[in-house]
């Protein structure tokens, strides 16, 4: 049986999130390092960075260095009627670093629900990802937003293609002189351009924000209002969550629910997730999708309970000591539930609770 306080911080994370999917039905799926690159290059636009490592396999394949697990879940996936595919996976990726532009290996941990899905799905992987980061942290917060509702905020104002993509970015920063600015570019009226103002600053508990979208304009009969209604009356008392329109995914991939999460001691989004039906459209697959990502290395350290020590016990041996009898002395005092590390002499850097040293 697996002694969880042998397991380093992040390892414990992953294992009690394993644990976690399995209870609801999700299944371990385990791809290979590779991936045929031509899978990344036709969904550029959805990878969280640009840049995709890759090289030549002795058959002449361009292969890829995986720089995201979601595109291969969703390559392999089966169809059926009412069937849904639920799996899990804890893999490393390969990006580039958006700090230092070079190629990093970044762990990540997630879920993903394909098929016929429908709210309950979409309400069970949010809950998820709440429980997810509950398991590490109590003091963590999931902030959603509906595509659907921006969709229809863009669709008032009018604007070109060139202006949705331009400005879901001034969206993303909340920069209400950005926004001003590229209405103007794009000839947006200043009624639109105010609107887009008041649309980024609603923000906060579901009872707030749906009061403040009805004084924007937006009816409640609208769908993606309706759904996002239902998704929180679904969490409600269940998960610490927060609505923000702030967040923007890519128009062509996502249309639905987008999350992300945040635990208290981490400044960066630990968790990010959403509804992505366009993409498997795009991939030549029927149904819909929804999952959620988190990234383990930024959160491996969160929990973690400083012994201030590595080993329980340096032990000391001689060369001239008997191997059996530092075998024998090893072995009792791991029987005793307690770390050993057998040394000629003390390691520089060994953090150690006890020091023991064998006589001749």
């Amino acid at each position: 049986m697996l002694d969880e306080k042998y397991l380093k911080s992040e390892e414990r994370i992953i294992f009690a999130l394993r644990s976690l999917y399995s209870k609801y039905g999700y299944l371990p799926y385990k791809m290979s390092k590779f991936e045929e690159y031509d899978l990344y290059a036709k969904n550029k636009e959805f990878l969280v960075s640009d840049g995709v490592i890759t090289f030549t396999d002795t058959n002449g394949k361009l292969l890829a260095l995986k720089p995201d697990v979601t595109l291969s879940i969703i390559k392999n996936a089966t169809e059926a009627k009412g069937v849904k595919q639920k799996v899990y996976y804890s893999e490393n990726v390969y990006r580039v670093s958006g700090s230092t532009r070079q190629y990093k290996e970044i762990m990540q941990t997630g879920l993903e629900c394909i098929g016929d899905i429908d709210l309950y799905d979409v309400c069970e992987v949010v809950s998820l990802s709440a429980k997810s980061l509950e398991a590490i942290s109590k003091d963590y917060v999931i902030e959603i937003s509906h595509m659907g509702i921006l969709s229809a905020v863009l669709e008032k104002i009018g604007g070109s293609e060139g202006f949705f993509a331009e400005i879901a970015e001034c969206i993303r920063k909340k920069s209400q002189h950005e926004i001003i600015e590229c209405c103007e570019k794009y000839g947006v009226d200043k009624n639109g351009a105010n609107l887009l103002c008041e649309f980024v600053t609603v923000y906060g508990a579901p009872s707030v924000v749906f009061e403040k979208l009805s004084a924007l304009g937006l009816e409640d009969s609208l769908p993606a209002i309706k759904e996002l209604k239902s998704l929180c009356a679904l969490l409600d008392g269940k998960a610490q969550i927060s609505l923000d329109f702030s967040i923007v995914n890519d128009m062509n991939y996502y249309n639905g629910i987008v999350f992300n999460g945040f635990i208290k001691g981490v400044c960066e989004c630990v968790l990010f997730g959403g509804r992505y039906d366009k993409l498997l459209t795009k991939m030549g697959k029927s149904g819909g999708g929804v999952g959620f990502a988190i990234y383990t290395d930024l959160i491996a350290g969160i929990n973690k309970e400083s012994k201030g020590y590595d080993v329980d016990v340096l032990l000391i041996y001689k060369d001239e000591t008997p191997y059996k009898k530092v075998e024998d002395a090893v072995e009792w005092l791991v029987s005793q539930g307690k770390s050993v590390s057998a040394q000629k002499s003390i390691p520089e850097k060994l953090r150690y609770k006890e020091l023991k040293e064998m006589e001749d």
